[in-house]
């Protein structure tokens, strides 16, 4: 299959990209190249399958950017609730209604699957009590998750039998990646017990999160590429396994079981309303193929693994690619992107 993945130099694109091409698929990357300057660490067996990849802004994509692909997996959005939050206008405009021309150019051009990674903090906020599947209202907090509630409804409207679309909710991922993240639960808790023997939580850690390693992710975008079209098109699925629910807290404890001598310490209830619990029992039944490899405590231990083979410091965790919003904002402020965080053309 020749696939299209947008996103290919961010965290899950840098890793799904090989992944896939060593499965025999021809990939090819878009990307708008805002967190180059970051790479934790090299993977040498990978890098001979790494894709040809294009550096274009989202929003200014025609139908040619997408003729002869047989499928288009979109990853590339502004990630995350503060940066999304940091200017709410500039998310929707690269989130929803970049997305969504994506996906419009895409079926013009005769593409036959759209793969969109959506989140499952479109829930925003549930009881704790009940898991929340993919059938139970939506609930954004934010306009990262607003945009994702947008893109699904309104893509979903292109959907036919010559156009298939698959929306995959994932959980809060974890796991390394050459373009690493910090700024996401698991990732920063292993890097502070790594960096600091101890983990500070500004709040009693009380609120529920769903999480899922990132090789899981691109297990399920796999195999929604694979599945044949009547199991997949239309469809909405939430990414991770349903044991894998964890309170914050607990997320700190497994964290620092993992890394021995971490101290754990708590706060006083927080503001964060953003508390869910999220059912994948459609996921594990009805995507072919599909099952949940990793755990949180496999994922940690695999984290303190990396950090010590190369050499991790707290240079290193405190580097600004690797945190979306502190990346953009130093691009804005050294003048290699405009206050709409398109890069500039210099003189």
């Amino acid at each position: 299959m020749r696939i299209l993945i947008t996103g290919t130099e961010g965290y899950i694109g840098a890793r799904m990209a090989p992944i896939l091409a060593a499965r025999g698929h021809e990939i090819s990357g878009l990307d708008t190249g805002f967190y180059r300057d970051g790479c934790l660490y090299m993977d040498p067996l990978r890098m001979p399958t790494y894709p040809r990849t294009v550096f274009a802004d989202l929003r200014t994509l025609t139908p040619k950017t997408f003729e002869g692909f047989d499928a288009v997996v979109h990853l590339a959005e502004l990630s995350n609730d503060p940066l999304g939050q940091n200017r709410p206008e500039i998310t929707f405009k690269i989130n929803h209604e970049g997305s969504l021309r994506i996906a419009k150019a895409a079926k013009e051009a005769g593409v036959g699957r759209f793969v969109y990674a959506s989140s499952c903090s479109v829930y925003g906020v549930g009881s704790g009590e009940d898991f929340l599947d993919e059938s139970s209202p939506t609930n954004p907090q934010t306009a990262y998750a607003q945009c994702k509630v947008n893109v699904e409804r309104d893509v979903s409207l292109l959907a036919d039998d010559s156009f298939s679309v698959t929306f995959m909710r994932n959980a809060t991922a974890y796991g390394p990646s050459p373009r690493m993240r910090f700024d996401i639960v698991l990732n920063d808790l292993c890097a502070l017990a790594w960096t600091k023997k101890k983990i500070a939580m500004v709040s009693d850690g009380s609120p529920w999160r769903p999480i899922v390693h990132l090789e899981d992710i691109i297990g399920a975008v796999r195999c929604a590429l694979e599945a044949p079209v009547e199991a997949v098109n239309g469809q909405v699925f939430n990414v991770g396994a349903t044991d894998e629910n964890y309170r914050v807290r607990e997320i700190a404890a497994i964290v620092a079981g993992a890394f021995p001598g971490c101290e754990v310490t708590s706060g006083p209830p927080g503001k964060d309303n953003r508390s869910y619990r999220v059912s994948f029992d459609k996921i594990k039944s009805n995507l072919p193929g599909f099952a949940c490899q990793w755990s949180a405590t496999r994922g940690a231990e695999e984290l303190r693994s990396l950090f010590e083979r190369i050499e991790f410091g707290q240079a290193e965790y405190e580097f600004r690619a690797f945190t979306r919003l502190k990346q953009l904002k130093y691009l804005q402020r050294t003048g290699q992107v405009d206050d709409d965080l398109f890069w500039r053309i210099s003189a």
